[in-house]
């Protein structure tokens, strides 16, 4: 096993309606969410550690696979969402030969952490409608310390570049429903850990000021953080604001924000507005 700790066959941990992602991706009948266990990170703060670190879920086959997405095409979600599916690759694009074959014809969503190879991603040229991969860090070190992960910015740089040039500016249909296209996101971390300033001029620089980027809130204490410091208290409303304010700063169009309640805690839920009315 290498660090994703998985073997020849996909492991599920669920396949179900989604209505938590950003509005374009849940619309109103929700997204056909997949979500794969294990990970090729190890993240100390992961909110999910009992799915991407315990190896919570079961093996499935291919075939298995295919039907848990034409299951939720019948349920009528807007697309089917692959979560942490880097290092299934193979299994999901043999699954869906199948499933194509059976009649599958919405958008295919590849939920990502943005931590793999520009390799992995032109063999899912073509095939892949929307890419919504993390920007989770600006520098190598915070990387490695967090997640385990080394030389994660210069792979997710060359990532973000190559999903943008498959699929371009994140498109719509007239529900608001995304059809194809890139939407990035970036999780704030306490003390700014994340370096979300440069995180915001990297995309408006090398991508467009054009992308879509969701800046998230929902940051909180989980499994190994209060090992750290630095992470062991969720982000305050002042560190969110900032955030947002750099995205601005940098000159972005498209971004998706969090409100705040009259107590200054983050609500989790997108919305296109201006956080400082």
């Amino acid at each position: 096993m290498g660090v994703c700790r998985s073997l020849d066959k996909a492991k599920v941990s669920s396949a179900t309606p989604h209505f938590g992602e950003e509005p374009m991706i849940s619309g109103t009948k929700g997204s056909g969410t997949i979500f794969f266990s294990n990970c090729n990170m190890r993240c100390k703060f992961c909110q999910n550690y009992q799915i991407s670190q315990d190896g919570l879920g079961d093996e499935i086959s291919d075939g298995q696979l295919s039907d848990m997405m034409l299951m939720l095409a019948k349920k009528g979600c807007h697309n089917i969402n692959l979560v942490s599916p880097t290092h299934y690759t193979p299994n999901i694009i043999a699954a869906l030969a199948i499933a194509a074959e059976k009649g599958l014809d919405i958008p295919l969503v590849y939920n990502s952490n943005g931590y793999e190879k520009v390799e992995t991603l032109k063999i899912l040229d073509g095939i892949i409608d929307i890419y919504l991969p993390d920007i989770k860090y600006t520098g190598n070190d915070v990387a490695i310390k967090l997640s385990n992960s080394p030389k994660y910015v210069e792979y997710n740089r060359a990532v973000l570049k190559e999903m943008y040039r498959q699929v371009g500016q994140l498109k719509t249909d007239e529900n608001g429903v995304a059809e194809s296209g890139l939407l990035i996101r970036h999780l704030v971390l306490p003390h700014d850990q994340a370096g979300s300033e440069k995180a915001m001029k990297l995309i408006a620089k090398e991508l467009s000021k054009d992308v879509n980027v969701g800046i998230m809130a929902q940051y909180r204490p989980c499994y190994r953080a209060n090992e750290d410091p630095h992470l062991d208290r969720p982000i305050t409303g002042n560190e969110y604001r900032r955030a947002v304010r750099w995205a601005k700063e940098a000159g972005l169009h498209n971004i998706l924000v969090q409100e705040l309640d009259s107590s200054d805690i983050l609500v989790p839920d997108f919305k296109r507005a201006d956080p400082f009315k």
